[in-house]
């Protein structure tokens, strides 16, 4: 079991009614988006066709940083929020698509980005299983 699984089982209270399973496949998916970002970001910066990569990069960013910040907030649950909850995942869906689209357009000539574009496909679709499951 993961450390991400371990702290939900070990939460004291109840979740206020959230889906455990896919509360902890969403919080991973973050996470793993957030690193797979930053490091194709990164490897996109080693390039040498860098400046036709700038969208890219920029897209990376800001979805390591959505996808980051998405599953810390999933990961308290002290006075729960579901509206915050919602706009949150929402945002991080959003964030998803577009760098998953983006890094698709590379993924043919740079393997990080077909690696990113799968890990920010599996995050938006857990973000949204999530936010069907909410109600």
């Amino acid at each position: 079991m993961t450390v991400a699984g371990q702290m939900l089982e070990t939460y004291p209270k109840d979740l206020g009614g959230l889906d455990r399973q896919k509360l902890l496949e969403c919080i991973e998916a973050c996470f793993e988006c957030a690193q797979a970002c930053t490091a194709c970001a990164d490897a996109c910066l080693s390039e040498d066709m860098v400046a036709q990569l700038t969208t890219c990069i920029r897209t990376n960013a800001d979805c390591a940083d959505v996808c980051g910040t998405t599953g810390r907030v999933l990961s308290r649950h002290t006075g729960y929020d579901a509206d915050l909850t919602r706009a949150v995942l929402e945002a991080c869906a959003t964030a998803c698509r577009a760098c998953g689209d983006e890094c698709s357009q590379h993924a043919d000539m740079h393997g990080h980005c077909r690696v990113c574009a799968e890990a920010c496909r599996r995050c938006e679709a857990a973000c949204r299983d999530l936010l069907d499951s909410l109600g």
